[in-house]
């Protein structure tokens, strides 16, 4: 059985997932999060390269401690959103 993500859930056009955008300052956290994420290989929502700073396209990611854009959950189910780490041409899949 796969757990199926509801497209509403994902605004592709903003880059959004349940309100968030999927670009900024990112920290993971163990509780509370604004989106709960799983890490795929394959077939992902969202493709996220890590970068050091300006993370200001969709699927950019810049890790931080403090003064997060949004909080990250890692999940091994019931994500808000699958996504795959890749070096090159982040966003959204299609």
């Amino acid at each position: 059985m796969t757990y199926q993500i509801p497209d509403e859930q994902i605004d592709k056009e903003n880059c959004r997932c349940k309100g968030f955008p999927l670009y900024g300052k990112i920290q993971f956290v163990e509780s509370f999060p604004d989106i709960k994420v799983q890490i795929v290989d394959a077939f992902p929502d969202l493709k996220v390269k890590l970068v050091e700073s300006f993370p200001g396209d969709c699927g950019e990611w810049q890790i931080v401690e403090s003064f997060p854009d949004v909080k990250i959950q890692i999940v091994e189910s019931f994500p808000d959103i699958k996504v795959q780490f890749v070096e090159s041409f982040p966003g959204v899949s299609n």
